[in-house]
This record gives C-alpha cells, sequence and structure tokens, in this order.
C-alpha cells in the first residue's frame, strides 16, 4: 500500500499541497492519504484526497510521536516528537514494515510537505 503522508499550515491551499505531491512524484499508485489527526478534517486536504479519490487516514499524535524519519525539523520535533509529520504520517498510515520511498518534499511557499511511503497496509 503506497501513501502520502502531509503536514501543513492550517491556511495552506490546495494549490500548496497538490505542488508538493508533484514534487514528491505525483500521485499515481496511492492508495490513501494521510496527516495528523488535527488536521485531516482541514478543507484542502479534504479537497486533496476528494481529487484522487483515496481515503484520509488521520494518524493520532500520539502514534507519530517517536516515529524515526530521514529529515529532521527541531520545531516538529519539539512539537509532535518526530522530525517530520509528512514522513511520520506516511510511514504509519502505510502499515507494518513501512519504508519510506520518497522522502519530505517542500511547496514553494513551504506551507506543505509531502512524503511517500509503502507497507503492507495493516
Amino acid at each position: 500500500m503506497k501513501v502520502a503522508g502531509l503536514g501543513f499550515k492550517r491556511d495552506v491551499t490546495l494549490a500548496s499541497l497538490r505542488e508538493a505531491l508533484v514534487a514528491a512524484g505525483g500521485p499515481d499508485g496511492l492508495a490513501a492519504v494521510a496527516t495528523i489527526s488535527d488536521k485531516a478534517e482541514t478543507a484542502a486536504f479534504k479537497l486533496l484526497a476528494r481529487e484522487l479519490n483515496v481515503p484520509i487516514r488521520p494518524v493520532p499524535v500520539n502514534v507519530l510521536a517517536g516515529i524515526a524519519t530521514s529529515t529532521q525539523s527541531e520545531f516538529i520535533r519539539a512539537k509532535f516528537g518526530t522530525g517530520s509529520v509528512a514522513e511520520a504520517a506516511a510511514l504509519a498510515a502505510a502499515g507494518r514494515c513501512a519504508r519510506l520511498i520518497v522522502t519530505r518534499t517542500v511547496s514553494q511557499d513551504r506551507t506543505a510537505t509531502v512524503a511517500i511511503a509503502e507497507g503492507d497496509g495493516e
């Protein structure tokens, strides 16, 4: 199962989410999109999932905490306990034996990040 994990600012636009996803390799083969639970209802994120026709997999903060990520943001580590929300969400949502296939990519306006992981979906 291939999952795109997204981290973003509350005022993110659909265009910024799309741009970051394209920079990460695009939507081909995605089975779901994931983000931190408290942002799963963000309008632009929901629009992206609808546009891609994939389900949203919200990931609780306590699940993200402690997930090792390839990229590191000190701000994100202090706030969420992991180095990258996008990478941790992708790994958590992709299931057991998940591995990153695309590390965090960032939109030009720096409001959206995307990482892609593959796993067994469970």
